[in-house]
């Protein structure tokens, strides 16, 4: 086929209108993105202390969009007890799947490719607990379903649109996947553009019985990592949505009123995505450039340093040791820590020494 004539590259032909806002989005998203190396910020084990409440916000936000109820706190407590693999109730199976599903993405990225048994590996194992998925997971739709808008009750509060017939789903997510990997090899857009281009499209044709939008969160994470924007595993973008939601459904049925048209427009779509990455790209520079000090400690650095916030006077090393029974080279470490980052200020000299929060 030829992709370059073919419907899903037509449609990035932007209206003149609209590119100027397209990639002004794209250059403060790009200006994050090139302006650091996570590594180079972060300790190690910050970023994997992070990405671990990356993965219970995300988990939460993705499936509240859906009508889970689930909290945050509730979703960590699970996170914590995954290996129990006892799930009472619908929502903890529906939240079991989803947080595995992200915590290997953001493990393995590298290693899964964007193709149909991926897509399909992915909605088996999101849905792996959930039994009354169990018909369903990993098998394409069949029968009609409409992707419709519900409130946190769950409650079906509109119609966004009416997506591909069963009968074409393959063909059509065949073609989806072809046209991406001919337009990422090309270089025929920008990355975010052609991901955000894939994400409508997937959306519209909702090849699932059920766990489309779920799914179409977890290949964001995914082709976001692919295309190195690191960000993602440190700010959720599925919080952002979930905050944004009635903008979120509102984009997807502007941009579904012209699918498969003659005069298809993605902008509506194309800016709401491009927004929530940038909102997602600077909430991490601020995390990175701002004074709170937490996103810059490793476990037992922030312990230490909740510690002596509580504790709120001055205090010696061995006050710090024996409150928080660390070895004592761990506690002169995390104190010189604290000492560069300005943190704390040192009062006297020798084993006289004391502490106290920097006034």
């Amino acid at each position: 086929m030829d992709w370059q004539t073919s419907r899903l590259q037509k449609r990035l032909n932007l209206p003149a209108s609209s590119v100027e806002a397209v990639y002004a989005e794209i250059a403060e998203i790009d200006s994050v993105k090139n302006s650091w190396k996570v590594t180079e910020k972060l300790l190690p084990q910050t970023i994997d202390r992070l990405t671990r409440s990356v993965i219970v916000t995300s988990t939460g936000a993705s499936n509240r969009i859906e009508g889970n109820i689930l909290t945050d706190k509730e979703v960590e407590t699970l996170y914590k007890n995954l290996h129990v693999k006892q799930f009472k109730t619908r929502d903890e199976q529906e939240i079991a799947g989803y947080l595995e599903c992200l915590e290997l993405i953001f493990q393995h990225y590298m290693d899964i490719p964007i193709r149909e048994s991926t897509i399909l590996k992915l909605h088996s194992d999101m849905l792996i607990y959930s039994e009354k998925d169990a018909r369903h997971k990993g098998e394409y739709k069949f029968g009609s379903n409409r992707v419709e808008a519900k409130d946190q009750s769950g409650n079906i509060v509109g119609i966004i649109f009416d997506p591909t017939p069963p009968y074409l789903v393959k063909k059509e997510l065949q073609e989806l996947i072809d046209w991406y990997q001919w337009a990422i090899t090309t270089s025929a857009k920008h990355p975010l553009i052609l991901t955000a281009n894939f994400i409508f499209e997937y959306l519209a044709i909702h090849p699932f019985q059920d766990g489309n939008g779920r799914t179409s969160r977890l290949l964001t994470n995914l082709m976001l990592l692919h295309h190195k924007y690191l960000f993602t595993q440190l700010v959720s973008h599925e919080k952002i949505i979930e905050v944004n939601k009635i903008d979120y459904y509102l984009a997807l049925n502007k941009t579904q009123s012209t699918w498969k048209t003659e005069e298809e427009n993605i902008t509506p779509w194309l800016l709401f995505f491009l927004k929530t990455i940038k909102t997602q790209s600077s909430n991490t520079l601020k995390m990175l450039e701002g004074d709170n000090i937490d996103y810059l400690l490793s476990e037992k650095q922030l312990a230490l340093w909740n510690w002596v916030n509580e504790h709120n006077t001055e205090f010696s090393r061995k006050d710090a040791i024996q409150a928080l029974e660390f070895p004592t080279r761990t506690v002169e470490e995390i104190i010189n820590k604290l000492l560069k980052l300005n943190r704390l200020d040192r009062l006297g000299e020798g084993r006289s020494t004391r502490y106290r929060i920097k006034r």
